[in-house]
């Protein structure tokens, strides 16, 4: 620290260091980008000049910018664009803002949109003829919330010349009547049917996506985050546009998205992108491997079979997406060539197969500072908890599905019997040493990260306070450990060895709340709003009660 006077100076608040000691602060001060004195109020008396800003805290707390390790802001932009079902329930709801949409938008080819909610069906599955009553006319295709599933009408399956001699494709499954014509609800890769006719997003309409989520995730404390899935022609030509300009302020690990109905050919691809869009604050660095579905529509990977959710047992394991023995010479070539392997992992046996897949890379290439993780990890074989530290993988979690819900009581419990109990088990991965973040795969939750923590540490929902018990209530976690999640954590997983934490030296990213966060008399830990996102040192998001 010098004498010469700060950009910014915090004072007379909470200051969440969360710096390897969990140090608590006062008082905090950056210049030229990065924080320059850390500690009691008289600390940053001096270096307070002319033209420092300073912010009187008063008791508010003041935290590492927050990073979500695992999101989809253009998903989530697009969203807000079109169809968006998002803040409504029901199947009355959702066909009431379709049919709003329809009417104001008479020259779209194509009804687009996403949000609907598994359970508010009949098994989690909605019907075509739903949507034939309100446009019979024009294809529809609406992707449900966890995006694993989409509800269409029959012109878009006409369009797709999808019937009922159509196979199902080997990663997905139409759901069908009796007479085996398509019901109009597509699991996973049978989605890709129908969207192969979809017209492609335009750039403008990506450019102002990615400008809408970027702007809501910062006014929510958010300054970095890792996009889990990044395309050449989507996401790619978003980050490039606005990293190129300036526009993109976060910053971007991007997670290249691994295709499943092709091999080891991408690798060298995967290369070529790294070298020429890591442009500004977007890094083209991880490798996204998506290994199994979900649970609720049973094709989340599992070592046993799925129960048929009346006390007997069927035949279905649920799917591996991309080849378990082709990952164990795949991910050790994307090890060394300094790639991060970022996993989906639902269901138990795709838990195990990645772990087997890094273990392969370790035995392959020795230590290596690739940081792979897996996010999702909703079933973990209490065997495998373990080898998350053992093979340096750190455990990328979701906490907001961490509760009792529609989905979780109805579509999961029923169909998986005792191995329920094995669900997000936050607290033991702590316990057996792994490394925890967290991110919340916005646009299928919220990606407000003080909604997740609360979730992370009550395990109930914030719209069920006092209404549900706990889901698994031995695997709640310390606040202070779901806050180091959201910030050192996930800054590890990004490699932002610069950020993450408040000290000397690291980079001036931090966020502001309009109270103590640590004070339970003071509300729900998700009632606590960031009023100031900052990156380096620099407003990116303010909220007027910032100066108040």
């Amino acid at each position: 620290m010098t004498d010469q006077p700060a950009d910014l100076v915090l004072r007379g608040g909470r200051v969440a260091t969360m710096d390897a000691a969990r140090r608590w602060a006062t008082a905090l001060a950056a210049r030229d980008g990065r924080i320059v004195a850390v500690g009691p109020d008289p600390l940053v008396r001096d270096l307070i000049g002319p033209r420092t800003r300073v912010i009187d805290l008063r008791g508010r707390t003041v935290t590492p910018g927050f990073q979500d390790a695992h999101v989809h802001p253009i998903h989530g932009g697009l969203a807000r664009l079109r169809c968006d079902l998002h803040d409504v329930r029901g199947r009355d709801g959702y066909l009431e803002v379709v049919a709003d949409y329809a009417r104001t938008h008479p020259d779209e080819a194509w009804i687009r949109g996403s949000g609907w909610y598994m359970d508010d069906f009949p098994g989690g599955t909605p019907h075509r003829d739903d949507l034939d009553a309100i446009v019979p006319d024009r294809p529809i295709f609406l992707t449900n919330r966890d995006g694993h599933g989409a509800w269409v009408n029959s012109r878009a399956l006409e369009l797709a010349g999808l019937s009922a001699t159509t196979a199902d494709p080997r990663d997905g499954r139409l759901e069908r009547d009796g007479d085996g014509v398509p019901t109009g609800t597509l699991h996973e890769g049978a989605m890709d049917l129908v969207e192969a006719f979809l017209p492609d997003d335009t750039p403008a309409d990506l450019e102002a996506a990615l400008r809408i989520g970027q702007a809501y995730l910062q006014s929510l404390g958010i300054t970095a985050w890792q996009d889990a899935i990044v395309r050449p022609a989507v996401e790619e030509r978003a980050y490039v546009a606005l990293a190129s300009s300036g526009e993109l302020t976060a910053r971007v690990v991007g997670a290249l998205w691994w295709e499943r109905h092709r091999g080891p050919e991408q690798i060298d691809e995967f290369v070529e992108r790294r070298r020429t869009t890591s442009i500004g604050r977007y890094r083209a660095t991880s490798v996204k491997l998506m290994m199994d579905g979900v649970l609720e529509n049973f094709t989340g990977a599992m070592l046993e079979p799925y129960g048929d959710g009346h006390g007997g047992i069927t035949t279905n394991r649920g799917l591996s997406q991309i080849d378990p023995e082709g990952l164990k010479a795949w991910v050790p070539t994307l090890d060394a060539l300094g790639f991060q392997p970022h996993f989906h992992a639902i269901g138990d046996r795709a838990v195990r197969e990645s772990l087997d897949a890094i273990e392969a890379a370790r035995a392959a290439n020795g230590p290596s500072d690739t940081r792979p993780h897996i996010a999702h990890i909703q079933v973990i074989h209490p065997d495998d908890l373990g080898r998350f530290r053992a093979l340096d993988v750190a455990a990328n979690a979701q906490p907001y599905w961490a509760c009792h819900e529609g989905q979780m009581d109805n579509l999961t419990i029923p169909f998986i019997g005792d191995r329920w109990r094995w669900q997000y088990p936050f607290r033991s991965l702590r316990a057996a040493g792994a490394v925890l973040a967290m991110g919340s795969d916005w646009s299928v939750s919220t990606p407000n990260p003080l909604l997740e923590m609360e979730l992370a540490v009550e395990r109930v929902a914030d719209d069920h306070r006092g209404q549900l018990e706990p889901l698994l209530p031995d695997e709640r976690l310390e606040l202070i450990d779901a806050l180091a999640a959201f910030t050192a954590g996930s800054a590890y997983v990004n490699h932002l060895d610069e950020t993450g934490t408040l000290e000397v030296g690291k980079l001036a990213d931090l966020a502001v709340l309009d109270r103590d966060l640590f004070d339970r008399g003071a509300g729900a830990i998700g009632e606590a709003r960031v009023v100031g996102t900052f990156i380096d040192g620099r407003p990116v998001y303010e909220d007027a009660a910032l100066d108040g």
